[in-house]
């Protein structure tokens, strides 16, 4: 199951340590998303980081940045509405219903569905989806192996949506703490057994 981490959409103290220390323990790829602080905050974080490291980057809002950085690839919303013909990188989009799920998931290697659980980081945004909806979309094979949950999700929720069918889970909330987390000593993420 593929564990995706969202940065905060505002600048965070110490960040390319973050997430490189999110890299080093488990999380497969973080979604660059900063469109409150520009992109020569972006630069500067991605110029923090190793080349390594950068081709497990997602960018959101900035396209350029995939190009200039050798990022993993670019995520599609407003400001990245579609990909140049030349482009090879990994593709993905936001997905709000199962509709949208269906049309966009043969262009997509992956799409997040949300909001799965009430928003940890956005009050408010409340979850759209009952249980049931859930087991007939893995039933139907809506959500599969290519669809990620996004929304409220914690890591005591991925034995759930495993059995949902999703193929990862993405979370900006759960791991707002998570430097303390990994300085407490908790290894949650290095041991993907939980996963």
């Amino acid at each position: 199951m593929k564990i995706i981490a969202i940065t905060s959409p505002i600048a965070v103290d110490e960040e390319a340590v973050v997430i490189r220390r999110l890299l080093a323990n488990g999380i497969d790829i973080v979604h660059l998303r900063k469109p409150e602080v520009g992109i020569d905050y972006c630069r500067e974080l991605l110029e923090q980081l190793t080349s390594l490291e950068r081709k497990r980057i997602v960018v959101h809002d900035y396209f350029v940045l995939y190009e200039e950085y050798g990022l993993q690839g670019a995520h599609l919303n407003r400001n990245i509405t579609h990909y140049p013909t030349h482009y090879d990188g990994s593709r993905s989009c936001s997905c709000h219903s199962f509709d949208e799920v269906v049309r966009y998931k043969e262009e997509c290697d992956y799409l997040f569905l949300s909001p799965i659980f009430d928003s940890i980081s956005k009050v408010g945004y409340s979850s759209q989806f009952s249980d049931e909806e859930l087991r007939r979309a893995a039933n139907e094979g809506i959500i599969d192996s290519r669809v990620i949950a996004l929304g409220g999700v914690t890591f005591d929720m991925i034995p759930y949506l495993r059995t949902l069918n999703f193929g990862g889970v993405a979370m900006l909330g759960a791991l707002l703490n998570i430097d303390t987390l990994l300085n407490e000593g908790e290894d949650f993420l290095s041991s993907r057994t939980l996963f």
